[in-house]
């Protein structure tokens, strides 16, 4: 249910993206908007799904495995009374501030683009604190497993900000058509919070928010709050680092930066969030001894790293190979031309190499939530923060200038260097678990035979593309990589990996039943 959430909702966010590339390809207007984007966006990633899921959801969770179903009821709602409390504040001073944080985030711009971004920040605010809100939502839905109604409800955020731009888009310059997807983006944060309440206020028996105080569990949510939201802010302060470096690339950085973060991240949520949030309750609902739950944390953590792997593998292979095909199907439209498809390749080609360390170590990561271990992750984030920011300077400007390459290619030393920091990370969260649970991880085995079969699928795919004559991206596209996917499934199949017989199998009886 979460991934079929977060697949529809990623769906029709691939579909906003190509309406959104197809009226501003990698212009001025849309280096404004995506950077304005990242601002108010910093705001719903420090309060939002991933601070929750780690501070809330374990003691929620486990509030109504052991019965305790009104004191769960009062923890939500002095939650939700925070942060609406919190955010509020935060939503305002965003707005009074935002000059000061244009010249921070994005020294690069000047004169109309930079007049432009300061208006977008600050109608994107207001939705960033909307989408705080229904971040609380999805923690309370996830915790009694009604996962989908929380990941696809982002479908009516995505679809308010096409309608604004198809409808209201014709013959209105492109800083005007920015603002105009700017509200559009409120109104839909508004709609996707709007769809979720009525659920959750049933599941908390209309239970209002409100301040409590002297409860015990309120006061874990906040112990364990503390170093997840710090982890999560050195993680944003990494982001921005990466748009204040795109900023002085050429014209276009920030834009293509943006494309290909909206493609490497799909494997991300829907493989990584999707296993990690439907594990998370469960891990937090164990009990008995400690080496009961040590072997039943074991036994979730190395189904789900397989069940991870079986799909990102190949996802890496493609960004890497593919990665033309993948960009040109979705975004070579209008304004997006071909010499654009392939910069954002070269971006995909360089997220590629963390993108299977990344995706594993969110699962590492909930593991020790529900452990109501914070720190532990928060240390290794610290320094993977710390290393990208080094890296990533180092591998978008004097890296190409050392090179003899255009400096615009510094943009997939970004993507690169963040996924060298987080397979160190990786390594540290696994050793470190296994140090407390006993041995957790991949078998090498699976591993050599997934990259194996990954590597011949996207060998035979590529040749299928070069002697393709030119045709349509989507056309190209469908062909090329239903070629990838099934030479994918034959091999691993053939190779005995159990997943891929468990998914030809449910894929067989889902066809007999029509």
């Amino acid at each position: 249910m979460v991934a079929a959430g977060i697949l529809l909702s990623r769906i029709v966010g691939l579909v906003r993206n190509r309406v959104f590339a197809h009226y501003f390809g990698t212009s001025d207007a849309a280096d404004a908007f995506n950077a304005a984007f990242r601002i108010p966006n910093f705001l719903q990633n420090l309060f939002g799904e991933g601070v929750l899921s780690a501070s809330f959801i374990p003691v929620y969770a486990g509030l109504r495995a052991r019965g305790e179903e009104a004191e769960a009821r009062r923890v939500a709602a002095a939650v939700a009374a925070l942060l609406g409390l919190v955010t509020s504040a935060l939503v305002l001073v965003g707005v009074l501030f935002t000059p000061w944080m244009i010249a921070i985030i994005a020294p690069g711009f000047e004169g109309a683009k930079r007049e432009v971004t300061i208006r977008l920040v600050r109608i994107l605010f207001p939705g960033a604190g909307l989408l705080v809100l229904s971040a609380w939502c999805l923690g309370v839905l996830n915790s009694h497993r009604r996962f989908f109604l929380s990941y696809s409800a982002p479908v009516l955020w995505n679809l308010v900000i096409i309608g604004a731009l198809v409808g209201l888009g014709r013959g209105v310059p492109q800083y005007g058509l920015a603002e105009i997807a700017a509200w559009g983006s409120v109104v839909g944060s508004l709609l996707q919070l709007g769809i979720q309440l009525p659920t959750v206020m049933r599941l908390l028996q209309g239970t209002l928010p409100r301040l409590v105080r002297g409860s015990e569990s309120v006061a874990t949510v906040l112990r364990n709050f503390g170093p997840v939201f710090v982890g999560r802010g050195v993680v944003q302060i990494s982001a921005y680092v990466d748009t204040v470096l795109a900023s002085l690339l050429p014209t276009g950085a920030v834009a293509g930066l943006s494309y290909a973060q909206v493609l490497y991240t799909l494997p991300v949520s829907l493989f990584g969030m999707s296993v990690s949030a439907a594990e998370l309750p469960t891990m937090s609902s164990a009990t008995g001894d400690a080496a009961t739950r040590a072997e039943f944390l074991r036994g979730r953590l190395g189904a789900g790293l397989r069940q991870i792997a079986f799909f990102v593998v190949p996802s890496a292979m493609g960004f890497l190979v593919l990665g033309d095909v993948i960009a040109g199907a979705l975004y070579q439209s209008g304004e997006f031309t071909r010499q654009m498809t392939l910069y954002v390749w070269g971006i995909l080609a360089g997220s590629a190499v963390g993108l299977l360390a990344s995706t594993m170590g969110r699962l590492y990561a909930s593991t020790y939530y529900a452990l109501h271990d914070t720190r532990t992750p928060l240390r290794f984030a610290v320094l993977r923060v710390a290393l990208t920011i080094v890296l990533g300077y180092l591998f978008a400007l004097p890296l190409p200038r050392a090179l003899g390459i255009d400096q615009r290619w510094g943009a997939a030393g970004l993507t690169a260097s963040a996924g060298i920091a987080g397979w160190i990370e990786f390594f540290l969260l696994r050793r470190t678990l296994n140090q407390r649970i006993g041995h957790t991880g991949l078998a090498v085995g699976l591993t050599s035979r997934l990259w194996a079969s990954a590597a011949l699928a996207a060998l035979a795919a590529w040749g299928l593309h070069r002697v393709l004559p030119l045709a349509h991206p989507v056309g190209a596209a469908v062909l090329v990589l239903g070629v990838y996917g099934a030479v994918y499934f034959f091999m691993t199949d053939r190779l005995g990996v159990e997943e891929a017989r468990f998914v030809i199998r449910r894929f067989g009886r889902s066809s007999s039943s029509r």
